[in-house]
């Protein structure tokens, strides 16, 4: 028989962590702060203290501080959406994402029930081709078969006569790295942003073009509000997907015109993806550059409950839920950290092409011209520097407004909610992350309330859905 010590040897780093963790005297406490995160992969952690006082007597209604917590500090969620960083957080978003845009489509979470009457779609806007990469094949369908293609200038082969699985790392990669325009793929993901802020313009033009009303007046008759989705294909090139829908002046609260129907909201966004284009400042060493949508275009409308043809309401909300909580691991999208040299381009887990276009960031991000692109900054998502997901004020409600529903339902308010007081916070972040010990215990109590979760929605009666099939 090993003794004591030996079998203390015979255990792993993670095992004596764990051990400790659970010997300290303060561990059920410890547990109930990393079961109120949802066992959070990367928790951070604060101290400091609250005190709530009645605003005319001055009495302390309400006092917390981390004194008395394990460590002397309190554990909160890092709230990450991305699955490959923290897969607790990422549900947690993903469900909320999905209520933020179901509550645009059918109404909820103050927006009323009556809003599926309403125009709208759902629209994808592609990227345009930077060069010719290899794609997935079906059948007896070839990459990219040319009878004497022949060689491009720099010799490789022009055509790819090759069958690709969806597992093939050739997949999205150009046929020529040479030939690919690295520079233009990057510029035009940092301009993106202002290529859909001018396609949103667009579409308020074309449909009061079309209904006879001048355009300054456009905002008096329709109000047009939308939830997008940046995704990022497999040749590295983002695509929008967006709910586009067409209110009354007021918003959802109020019903459009009797001109504005889903077939003027279709033509309109028809138009406006085909006319927009945005011309960069001319650069010295690069010229002028032109950008614009990609010919790939696709609008579809939406129904409500599964009635009458269109896309489902629930499968659209379920896609754009699923899709933000994706890592860069699990897309092209360069990865989930910010580089801070060039050197770090070099050991990034990525492909030669998502490699080529890091450095084409790094370069043309020391160049004076294009310094307020901040593409170094944002060279980890190969120049694009918006969020993953965005909407207008009107589409529906907000994280933060989900985020204190929650917090509300799981009993979490406080005194200083209450009208007549006043809260004094100091609050100083000291850390994050767990130990080895505490990142198994936590990784438990994930698998545990994701099992829960699971067990509860098979309980609960089948939905009716639909496939996206978009872009």
């Amino acid at each position: 028989m090993l003794d004591r010590a030996a079998r203390l040897r015979q255990l792993t780093e993670v095992d004596q962590d764990a051990i400790r963790l659970a010997a300290h005297p303060q561990f059920a406490r410890w547990l109930e702060q990393i079961t109120a995160t949802g066992g959070c992969a990367h928790p951070i952690h604060l101290t400091g203290a609250t005190t709530v006082r009645d605003t005319y007597s001055g009495e302390i209604l309400h006092h917390y501080d981390t004194t008395g917590e394990p460590g002397e500090r309190l554990l909160v969620r890092c709230r990450n959406r991305r699955g490959t960083v923290c897969p607790p957080c990422s549900r947690l978003h993903a469900g909320d994402t999905f209520h933020l845009v179901r509550a645009g489509l059918i109404g909820g979470k103050t927006v009323p029930d009556d809003v599926h009457a309403h125009p709208r779609l759902f629209v994808t806007l592609t990227a345009p081709g930077f060069g010719p990469v290899h794609h997935v094949t079906t059948g007896t369908e070839r990459c990219r078969p040319r009878r004497n293609a022949g060689r491009c200038e720099h010799g490789r082969p022009a055509g790819c006569a090759a069958r690709h699985a969806d597992t093939d790392p050739l997949v999205g990669q150009p046929l020529c790295p040479d030939c690919y325009e690295y520079t233009h793929h990057v510029l035009w993901h940092a301009h993106t942003g202002e290529l859909w802020a001018r396609f949103a313009r667009s579409v308020r033009r074309a449909l009061a073009s079309n209904a006879g009303i001048a355009q300054t007046r456009f905002p008096e008759h329709a109000r047009l509000s939308f939830a997008k989705v940046a995704e990022y294909q497999r040749r590295a090139a983002i695509h929008v997907h967006a709910v586009v829908r067409l209110d009354g002046p007021a918003g959802p609260n109020t019903h459009p015109p009797s001109w504005a129907t889903t077939d003027a909201l279709t033509a309109a966004v028809h138009t406006a993806a085909r006319g927009v284009v945005l011309h960069s400042p001319y650069s010295a060493a690069l010229g002028e550059r032109t950008f614009r949508w990609g010919a790939q275009f696709d609008a579809r409308p939406l129904r409500a409950f599964g009635d009458g043809d269109g896309l489902a309401d629930d499968a659209v909300a379920a896609y754009v839920a699923k899709y933000v909580t994706k890592g860069a691991a699990d897309t092209a999208a360069g990865t989930d950290y910010r580089l801070t040299s060039a050197d770090d381009i070099d050991t990034a887990p990525v492909s030669p092409h998502l490699r080529s276009l890091m450095r084409a960031c790094w370069r043309l991000g020391g160049l004076p011209e294009f310094e307020h692109l901040r593409l170094r900054a944002w060279a980890h998502s190969l120049g694009y520097r918006g969020h993953i997901l965005t909407k207008s004020r009107a589409y529906s409600t907000t994280y933060a407004a989900l985020r204190a529903e929650r917090a509300e339902h799981q009993g979490h308010d406080q005194p200083h909610d209450l009208l007549g007081t006043t809260t004094d916070a100091h609050w100083r972040y000291i850390g994050s992350g767990h130990t080895p010990g505490a990142a198994l215990i936590a990784a438990g109590i994930a698998q545990d309330q994701a099992a829960n979760r699971e067990a509860a929605r098979e309980a609960m009666p089948k939905s009716a859905g639909g496939a996206i099939g978009a872009g």
